[in-house]
């Protein structure tokens, strides 16, 4: 198999669940992976153990490349030297999966402040500090006469996409993620990065609940909800074949793909002229009416 044969892969959060899940099957594809994981409990407390070193040690074992990093990638300087990490062991970076991350859910009532920031920087400023300091790697490739073929796959979610009741700030966070995609994928266009983001289902640390009842296996032995069935789009999408393909939001789950939409125009009415507000409330009953219902936000009732 060698669909990434030789393509040096970042993967952040690669310690566990899906994210060690997306660095196997790389390196099973051929990859050069830099497994990032700084160890820390569901909730994000740091709790000293080694899990990208365990994930090396599974690749290694498997004939595969690999190299464990323990930076903080919501840290700036951290996220540098993630990246220089990868160009020091393996001389250069083609992809960067964005996927720490972790959940501190609460009722937009009861959510503090130190758990909003805390989620927020490690969710959407992590995917910032990396995908900055790889762009300013890849934008120097491309000024040099370089130009790579490198790819960006970050990770949003359904909660970002439509929201999530208890899950204020990781909804928050997950939707700023799915706009940074669209906008990186414009500015970075020109230097040979195509990035875009998947919104998995699978069953990992944070979802373990969620998912409980389908825990056990159906009889035909495939475990819809297990995080392997992610990465086989994760490695495509890092691969020279995704070229073409940028600026876009999958969902994955099981064995489904799927192309998510975001923000589109809909209905309008333009009257040429300064609204009164009275005149308002027919014109919003008009567009509403044209308009299908959004999607429901997961968890209302």
């Amino acid at each position: 198999m060698s669909l990434c044969r030789d393509r040096v892969v970042i993967v952040t959060g690669a310690g566990r669940g899906i994210g060690r899940a997306h660095a196997l099957a790389f390196a099973a594809e051929g990859a050069l992976v830099v497994v990032n994981d700084i160890g820390v409990a569901l909730d994000g407390s740091v709790t000293g153990d080694g899990p990208a070193d365990q994930v090396v040690a599974e690749i290694e074992q498997r004939g595969g490349r690999a190299v464990a990093s323990k930076h903080d990638v919501a840290d700036f300087d951290g996220a540098r030297d993630l990246i220089g990490t990868a160009i020091g062991e393996f001389g250069r970076l083609d992809v960067l999966v964005n996927n720490a991350g972790f959940v501190r859910d609460r009722m937009l009532v009861n959510l503090g402040e130190e758990e909003w920031d805390a989620v927020i920087r490690v969710h959407l400023k992590g995917h910032f500090a990396t995908m900055r300091h790889a762009a300013a790697y890849w934008r120097a490739e491309a000024k040099a006469g370089r130009t790579p073929q490198a790819r960006v796959i970050n990770t949003t979610s359904g909660a970002g996409l439509l929201g999530s009741v208890g899950q204020s700030s990781y909804s928050a966070a997950k939707a700023g993620i799915a706009t940074l995609t669209v906008v990186a994928a414009v500015e970075l266009g020109r230097y040979g990065v195509t990035v875009n983001a998947i919104a998995p289902s699978a069953r990992t640390r944070m979802t373990e609940e969620v998912f409980a009842s389908d825990m056990a296996k159906p009889d035909s032995g495939f475990d819809a909800m297990a995080p392997e069935n992610v990465s086989p789009l994760v490695v495509w999408l890092g691969s020279e074949e995704s070229a073409a393909v940028t600026g876009r939001v999958f969902e994955v789950e099981g064995g489904k793909v799927s192309l998510a939409r975001g923000w589109e125009h809909g209905p309008a009415a333009d009257k040429g002229a300064r609204w009164e507000p009275a005149e308002l409330g027919p014109v919003v009953g008009e567009l509403l009416a044209k308009a299908p219902e959004p999607e429901p936000v997961y968890g209302a009732s």
